[in-house]
């Protein structure tokens, strides 16, 4: 069975539902009240988004059918935790959790084998990060992680580091209103000794643009902030800091031409 057939796992995808926003905040709505037959339908009506994410990992020879049974899996977790009272589309919840579910999947039956007491070690550490970030409201140190581990700090960030699969800078996280934001849209750097020459003219190029515009740029590139910390700072969304980031670009790079 192959991705670019009609069949997978004996679906029909040409068949598949497409929901609106309406419909998904009404099944999300009855789900909460217990409505099994509910939860069905809002499995049945994203399967669409499981198959869009499957094709992503369409070049790692994987079998497709199996990648989408895993991606299910991912749906219906995003299904049972999403909140449906955050101001976010469900689908910018949910790829993120399929993606992660099928990652997942690929890293334990990876062909490069890391030992058991390796990924035990990894395993465990993460669930004693997500305890501390929880009990103090902050994501915890390596430091902190290892002592409440009874591990060595090298011992923690190898374990970590070896269930990690390589990400590419240009891989989306998520997708929302066909704002795609990618993996370099979240990384600061703010310990880049810039050019001085580079940061002169990036900064008369800037002269044109709107103060919007002109206020992201300057976080982004002279602040060395995430494109988050942006959004969180002026008050709109991170995809919205993405768009205008993009649109911005593209001026400057007009006008330096």
């Amino acid at each position: 069975m192959y991705i670019n057939k009609v069949e997978i796992c004996g679906i029909n995808t040409a068949e598949l539902p497409v929901l609106k926003e309406k419909e998904k905040t009404e099944l999300l709505r009855r789900i909460r009240e217990g409505d099994a037959k509910a939860r069905d339908a809002m499995v049945y009506g994203n399967l669409r988004l499981v198959l869009s994410v499957v094709q992503k990992f369409s070049n790692r020879g994987e079998n497709p059918d199996d990648l989408f049974q895993v991606g299910c899996i991912g749906l219906m977790k995003a299904i049972d935790n999403f909140n449906p009272d955050l101001d976010v589309r469900f689908s910018t919840y949910g790829v993120p959790m399929i993606v992660g579910e099928i990652r997942r999947y690929l890293r334990d039956n990876n062909s490069i084998r890391v030992s058991r007491s390796m990924r035990d070690t990894a395993y465990r550490a993460m669930q004693i990060k997500e305890k501390l970030t929880n009990e103090a409201g902050r994501e915890p140190t390596i430091t902190e992680i290892a002592k409440e581990l009874g591990a060595s700090k090298e011992d923690v960030v190898l374990a970590l580091e070896a269930i990690v699969d390589p990400v590419s800078l240009y891989e989306p996280v998520y997708s929302d209103g066909g704002d795609t934001i990618y993996v370099m849209d979240q990384i600061g750097d703010k310990e880049d000794d810039r050019d001085w020459l580079e940061e002169i003219v990036m900064r008369d190029a800037m002269q044109g643009l709107a103060d919007r515009e002109k206020n992201i740029l300057s976080l982004r590139f002279f602040g060395g902030k995430t494109q988050m910390e942006v959004a969180k700072e002026i008050g709109i969304s991170q995809a919205q800091v993405s768009r205008l980031e993009k649109g911005a670009m593209e001026k400057i790079k007009k006008q330096l031409g």
